[in-house]
């Protein structure tokens, strides 16, 4: 494990440029800059500010940074795709931190102690409709509350969660955890009106008397595309399958399936399948592994539990049970290729995973409002639709369709549409720089042991819906915190501290960081070098108070 409290050896190898001495040129300064993992998060978590709170044993205060921007932790510790984990800078040194399962255990842990959420500001007297339950809309009604105006979501479905409930199985999704994050939002006093469909939005909204709207509607309506069929044999889609697998009236698949996708759909398909009894999973999907929309550990899973994947063939013709497929090839413009090479596969039921759309068709009478062939919806850069006062985001405008994506957009809608009900434009400041791999010096110990999650048994997933994948414990977590490297930002590491030869620099005291005394201070950029984690930069010595500061990458 990294112990970033010791280890305060100076480095016996570093270089000084002839710049320090009577008079000094440059001088060190602490800043902040952006880390790699906060900057790729859709939902904008300040991942590394509640990593560090768990690694030192503050795991509820972990948690309130962590719903600070993200009312759904321990959803999207489960279903998330971990973006984050992608950009990690430890993937150069051994493996990304394991942010999703950390983030997992915080969100289970609140479920499990109770802890509330934080109470919302004074009532703002504004009134805000919300169309839609699944994870944009729940995430705008959230913080929405808690900048204290009064939510009213309207969803068309008979429970809360959109997709997450009806799209996500249960094996990677439970719903009593899903159920108790959604009744933790509801506890702030946000108020879900259920089966209600919303035809007229403007009617809707003054008769309800909102100053606001937020359009939030999934994307439920399945994709088809047209396979010559002399007689086909079942045909679902898999939207609607999942749906019904989920109200518990799914249908008879027969003994061999196949799905027609590379989506996380597809996936789930194929996987709910082999729990229903089918002997045969079969995926059929139009390029390769390398271009599927899926994420790569989806399709682990999946060839884990024994579904087939058949790369690079599409669907010609169907003909009952029989399937004529034509191999693909990847050309030179990455694109798969007719190779006029065909099979024949069997399969008793074709499940077509092939995306969604959404139906704004109600939008359609609405003034200023445009929407594009797929149904989203035209926004500016406040996710304002043409028509003032109405919002949208999530799976209604161009994006990823994930999860993290649609929170995301939900809290940036609840500040844009905060800004509007003050008379306001939210700024749109530019991401600060990045903490990028190259500029750390990780002289700290450290140990590459990661923990893993561990997964329930083959046997158990082939006839039921258990969650595959198990959490980790309260030591796991805290060990696994502990790898975080901190890219750009201090963590009182006390290297600087140590290392300054003039004693130059001044502790202020747990969470206050240092200061430099520039009385002792020679530029000799020790301090710059030794840091871990490039929290410290050289800059020139100002002449005047208005001399204009930039960063160097070296003394």
């Amino acid at each position: 494990m990294i112990n970033r409290r010791h280890d305060l050896t100076r480095p016996a190898d570093l270089h000084h440029e002839p710049f320090s001495g009577p008079l000094r040129r440059r001088r060190p300064d602490y800043r902040d800059l952006l880390p790699p993992c906060n900057h790729a998060c859709p939902a904008g978590e300040n991942i590394q500010g509640w990593l560090n709170e768990v690694q030192n044993g503050n795991p509820r205060a972990a948690w309130e940074i962590l719903v600070t921007d993200n009312p759904m932790p321990a959803v999207h510790g489960r279903v998330c795709s971990h973006p984050c984990e992608n950009h990690c800078n430890r993937t150069g040194m051994d493996a990304a931190v394991s942010i999703h399962a950390v983030e997992r255990f915080l969100g289970d842990l609140a479920i499990e102690q109770g802890w509330p959420l934080p109470a919302p500001q004074d009532a703002s007297g504004r009134r805000v409709l919300v169309i839609g339950a699944g994870p944009s809309g729940l995430s705008a009604a959230y913080h929405l509350c808690r900048l204290g105006h009064e939510v009213e979501i309207r969803e068309a479905g008979p429970v809360p969660g959109g997709m997450m409930h009806f799209g996500i199985p249960a094996y990677r999704l439970p719903r009593d955890v899903l159920d108790a994050e959604i009744r933790r939002i509801q506890s702030l006093g946000v108020r879900i009106v259920l089966g209600h469909k919303v035809d007229d939005v403007l009617a809707e909204q003054e008769s309800g008397g909102f100053d606001a709207v937020f359009l939030a509607i999934g994307a439920h309506l399945s994709k088809h595309v047209e396979i010559p069929a002399r007689d086909a044999g079942k045909v679902l889609d898999a939207v609607s399958f999942l749906k019904s697998v989920k109200q518990g009236d799914p249908p008879k698949l027969g003994r061999r399936v196949a799905i027609y996708g590379g989506g996380n759909t597809a996936m789930d398909a194929a996987r709910v399948a082999k729990r229903l009894g089918a002997s045969e999973a079969l995926i059929i999907y139009r390029r390769d592994r390398e271009h599927m929309p899926a994420h790569p550990f989806e399709a682990d899973e999946a060839l884990e539990e024994g579904v087939k994947i058949n790369w690079l063939r599409t669907i010609r013709e169907i003909d009952q049970t029989r399937m004529t497929v034509e191999e693909m090839e990847i050309g030179a413009d990455g694109r798969p290729h007719p190779t006029g090479r065909l099979q024949t596969l069997e399969a008793d039921s074709l499940i077509l995973a092939l995306g969604q759309n959404v139906d704004a068709s109600f939008l359609s009478r609405v003034p200023g409002v445009e929407l594009k062939s797929d149904g989203t919806v035209i926004v500016d850069d406040q996710l304002m639709t043409g028509c003032r006062g109405l919002f949208a985001g999530g799976d209604m405008v161009p994006t990823e369709r994930t999860v993290t994506n649609g929170v995301g957009h939900g809290k940036r809608a609840a500040r844009c549409i905060d800004a509007f009900l003050r008379g306001e434009s939210l700024p749109l400041r530019p991401p600060g720089p990045l903490a990028t791999a190259d500029l750390l010096r990780p002289w700290f110990a450290t140990d590459s042991r990661m923990p893993t999650q561990d997964r329930i048994e083959q046997e158990r997933r082939k006839s039921g819906f258990e969650e595959v994948t198990l959490g980790l414990g309260a030591d796991e977590a805290v060990y696994e915190a502990g790898r975080c490297l901190s890219c750009g930002n201090c963590f009182e590491c006390d290297g600087c501290f140590g290392a300054c030869p003039e004693d130059a620099i001044i502790k202020l005291g747990p969470g206050r960081r240092y200061r430099f005394d520039f009385d002792r201070c020679t530029g000799c950029a020790v301090c710059f070098e030794q840091c871990p984690c490039h929290a410290i930069r050289m800059i020139p010595e100002p002449t005047t108070a208005a001399t204009v500061v930039e960063e160097t990458s070296a003394p």
